[in-house]
């Protein structure tokens, strides 16, 4: 047989026999869906069948024998939700997950995620490590977060607090690692501040379906703040999630609370709930920190996002889901063509490199988030802070943005405090006034007595005793 023949044979034959088909990078998506975060939870869903399509797209055009597939998992931010969901994944042979959202689910999966070697990207984790049980960056060998955690945040509500004049505030927050990780992280800002704090209010992690007895502790305290500085020079700080606008929803109308500017955090900010209580939300502003970097091709997403049929752009938590993914997916594909086969323990190290790679577009495709750059916790280490606040269209608004820079607030719209309650009218009490007795006639003065025994006629009488007396002793 000629080699010409021969040529021909092998090319039928490769034609008939089927592809070899490309190795499936299965990636576990645990976010809220049905739960207090289905906002943001729903917009990371969403961003991430984007990102599905872009990183295909990719390997197929580098030839590389790759796919990516993400399976959606729903914990509701509840720790053990999550925790199961983990497991289901972990049998289906899930190795790599972008979340869970919440840092309580983080810190309830950490034991499990690190004994089966899962390696876990929380696109909107923020609670300090110490907060949520790590002792050393060792212990979260296998946990990344590439969001700026509450230590930068703390500082940012801080700023705004001192900024906007605040002489006191009421706290409250949701009884979880998230929560009472933010409270423990501006304590000691706000004392350095000279920030009285009246009252601290912990809500349970389970949303109370009645908010009552918490909205009357921050009542207590706003009224005892406003008697020594006044209505514009207190606040109310809520570290909470979307249930903060069904605690206002419940708040009454005449309270003090909507009488003072409202500051929320990330769990807050650019919320679709604020619906529940437009009104009272557009009263007190809530003032909410996020967490805001965007890179080169943020426009593309934001582009891609709306061609998909999405309303508006994605939040930061979505652009951070969509990075996760990218340097996951690429870390992974680096790792077998390396080594073979998959191996947790080289994925931890490459993704540092990769994270670093990704972010100067070494890969021929840019961050939507911005520059990613780790600490030794695995956490992401620098970043600003959008300031966003519900203006009188009843609309998510700028109001600024707190540099990591300068350490300082970059007002547009500087919070206003609403109107003081009007105080009760009282209606003042009459006096009592005696009636005049009438003037008597000339017949009623004749017939009165002259006189009456007095004082005068008693003294009289001593007298003359006294002297008779003092004869008789002579």
């Amino acid at each position: 047989m000629s080699v010409r023949y021969s040529v021909i044979i092998a090319a039928l034959l490769l034609a008939v026999m089927p592809m070899a088909s490309a190795e499936e990078i299965s990636i576990g998506v645990l976010v809220d869906l049905s739960g207090p975060l289905t906002t943001y939870g729903n917009d990371i869903a969403n961003t991430l069948s984007i990102a599905e399509k872009d990183i295909n797209s990719y390997f197929a055009d580098k030839g590389k024998d790759f796919t990516v597939k993400f399976y959606v998992e729903d914990t509701k931010v509840d720790p053990k939700q999550a925790l199961e969901r983990t497991q289901t994944l972990y049998g289906r042979g899930v190795r790599l997950i972008i979340g869970p959202m919440g840092s309580g689910e983080v810190a309830n999966i950490k034991d499990y995620v690190t004994s089966n070697k899962i390696i876990i990207v929380s696109p909107s984790s923020t609670a300090l490590p110490t907060i949520i049980g790590f002792a050393t960056p060792e212990d979260k060998k296998y946990i990344f977060r590439f969001v700026g955690t509450d230590d930068l945040q703390s500082k940012a509500i801080a700023s705004e607090l001192r900024d906007a004049g605040i002489k006191g505030v009421v706290i409250t927050y949701i009884g979880n690692a998230w929560g009472k990780g933010l409270y423990e992280a501006i304590k000691p800002q706000l004392a350095d501040m000279g920030i009285e704090v009246a009252e601290v209010v912990e809500y349970p992690e389970q949303t109370p379906a009645d908010f009552s007895p918490y909205i009357s502790s921050l009542e207590d305290g706003v009224k005892s703040l406003a008697e020594k500085y006044g209505y514009d020079k207190v606040a109310v700080v809520a570290f909470s999630y979307e249930e903060v606008y069904t605690m206002l929803a419940q708040t009454p109308d005449n309270s003090p609370l909507l009488s003072v500017v409202w500051f929320g955090c990330d769990g807050t900010a650019q919320s679709g709930k604020i619906s529940n209580a437009l009104d009272k939300v557009q009263k007190v502003g809530m003032y909410s920190t996020l967490f805001e970097s965007k890179g080169p091709a943020y426009d593309d997403l934001a582009k891609k996002y709306n061609e998909a049929g999405y309303k508006g752009s994605p939040y930061q938590y979505a652009m951070n889901a969509y990075d996760a993914a990218w340097v996951l997916a690429i870390s992974y594909a680096e790792v077998v063509e390396e080594k073979g086969s998959y191996d947790a323990d080289a994925m931890v190290e490459k993704m540092k490199v990769v994270a670093e790679k990704y972010s100067n577009g070494d890969y021929g495709v840019q961050p939507v988030s911005g520059a990613i750059k780790l600490n030794e916790w695995n956490d992401r280490a620098s970043g600003d802070y959008a300031i966003y606040y519900v203006s009188d269209k009843g609309e998510w608004e700028t109001a600024g943005i707190w540099k990591f820079a300068t350490g300082k607030v970059e007002w547009t719209h500087k919070p206003v405090s609403p109107a003081p309650p009007k105080e009760e009218k009282k209606t003042p009490t009459p006096e009592k006034k005696e009636t005049p007795k009438p003037e008597k006639t000339p017949e009623e003065k004749k017939e009165e007595p002259k006189g009456t025994p007095g004082f005068e006629i008693v003294a009289g009488i001593v007298a003359i005793a006294l002297a008779v007396g003092l004869r008789r002793r002579t």
